[in-house]
Formats: structure tokens, sequence, C-alpha cells
């Protein structure tokens, strides 16, 4: 957990501009309709709001002030009451709504690698940032469902070597929410800086894959199908193959990019490889 948090750091160093612009997509699904927002910021954060028949469930509110003033914005426009908020990797603002977490999130954003993540996100980006609010949530254990502005809302254990937040199924088959969206592109650092964490990644894509959902989203990231997740899965485990034959960083990098040549990413394969091979 220390080492991701150290990795996540790193990220912050990339650019000066905290927050941008963002944009909405919308997804209609079985009873309820999914506003995907994804913000523009420094660190590709998405938030959602499922809009079911009468009212409204937010979840992971935006980071940076000019992002939750539109997405608060757009929240007004729908003119429909925010019954509940779903919090499960990224906290925001007050919600004015009852919160609901993962069973251990509301400690694990209490202890030192949150804490800390947010100290230093604060040093980083300063009066840009919106201020954290500390609430009482409802805590969601894994594998239970629970019904929120009548659409159901199933709460699973998500990788494990990620914070303990779950991965949630959104509706009947039909949303499949994770940390991070799959994507046609190179792994990060961040989420396979370890031969473990490519072997809790390949668990998490197998699971859902499984799962029979037509979406899927993630806190970081826009909107996918089944076609990216299960690019997603098949690279991890080339990835894994080839940490495994390769005896130094260099081979590694080398080999990755004869195996996927052109593929979005490449620019991050050399902090990949540090990280594989510490």
């Amino acid at each position: 957990m220390k080492t991701f948090f150290v990795a996540l750091l790193g990220l912050l160093l990339l650019t000066a501009n905290a927050e941008a612009k963002g944009h909405f997509e919308t997804l209609d699904c079985d009873g309820f309709r999914l506003h995907v927002y994804n913000s523009g910021d420094v660190m590709a954060d998405t938030s959602f709001i499922v809009e079911g028949k009468d009212g409204l469930v937010t979840m992971e509110l935006p980071l940076f002030k000019e992002n939750a003033k539109e997405f608060d914005a757009y929240v007004a426009a729908l003119k429909k009451p925010v019954v509940q908020v779903v919090t499960n990797y990224h906290a925001g603002s007050a919600p004015g709504a009852p919160v609901f977490m993962p069973q251990g999130m509301p400690a694990f954003m209490k202890g030192e690698v949150y804490t800390g993540m947010l100290a230093h996100f604060r040093q980083t980006f300063g009066d840009s940032m919106v201020d954290i609010a500390e609430v009482a949530a409802t805590e969601v254990p894994f594998g239970e469902t629970v019904t929120l502005a009548g659409v159901p809302f199933t709460f699973l254990k998500g990788a494990a070597s990620d914070f303990p937040a779950a991965s949630i199924i959104i509706g009947k088959q039909q949303v499949y929410y994770s940390h991070w969206t799959p994507a046609k592109a190179h792994t990060s650092h961040l989420q396979t800086g370890t031969p473990q964490a490519i072997d809790a990644e390949i668990d998490a894509a197998q699971a859902a894959l499984a799962s029979g959902c037509r979406y899927f989203v993630g806190g970081h990231g826009g909107i996918a199908g089944e076609g990216a997740l299960q690019f997603r899965l098949d690279y991890l485990k080339a990835l894994k193959k080839l940490r495994a034959d390769c005896a130094t960083a260099e081979d590694f990098m080398a080999a990755v990019k004869k195996a996927y040549p052109g593929l979005p990413g490449e620019e991050g394969l050399k902090d990949l490889a540090q990280a594989l091979y510490k």
C-alpha cells in the first residue's frame, strides 16, 4: 500500500494545472440513466450521477472546485433531489445527502495512507481543491446489495492490491464500476507496479468480465465496453508472462513494445519497468 501511495504522489508532478473543464456522457440503462462526468483534471477523475425515476445518487464527487461547480450545476439542471451519495475511492465536499461506503473504507480514509495522500494533494494544488468533508457513512459489507433511488447497487471486493474499496455493479448486470476504467492502452505503474499487483488486477478483470455487465466505468477514465475489458485481461496476462521471461527492466520494456507496437501509454513503460524490477 505504501508503494502505491508513493507512486501516486509522483503523478502530482506531471502538471501545473490541476483542474480543467470537464464533459458529460450519458448511458440509458434498464431502469436508470447514468451520467458520467469526465473531469479533465490532472488525475482524469470521473464522477457519476445515477438518475432513478424520482431521485439521484451521486458517486465519487469531484476533488477540485471548478469541477465541483460544473458538476453541481449539472445535477441542479436535472431537477431531481440527490437522495444518496456513494463514496468509494474518492471523497469530495459536503455531500448534502446520506453517504454509503464499502465496509472498512471510513476507517481507511482516516488512516495514515489516505490522509497523507490528501495532505500532499493539498500541498501541491492548494486552494483549487474542495474542502474534503468528514461525514458519517453507512458501511455496506462486500457481497451485499443496497437499493438507492430505486436502483440496486451491489458492493463487491475490489482489486486486492488497491485501496480497500469496492467494485460496484449498478443495476442488474448493467454497469460495472471499479477504480480504473479498462482501456486499450498500456497500464500504469500506479496500478501494476509489482508482480502481485498484476495478479490482483488479473483477478479483478476476470471478475468484471464474469459479471455479465454491459458497460465498464471507473474512477479514472470514461466508459468502456466488453472489448476493452477483454483486451485488458489479455494484456495483463501477457505482461505477467513477459515479467517472468525477461531478466532486466530493459529487456522487459523492449519485449512489451514489440508485443504492442503503437499502443497508447508507451511513455509510461519506463516507470512500469523500473517498478516491476526493483
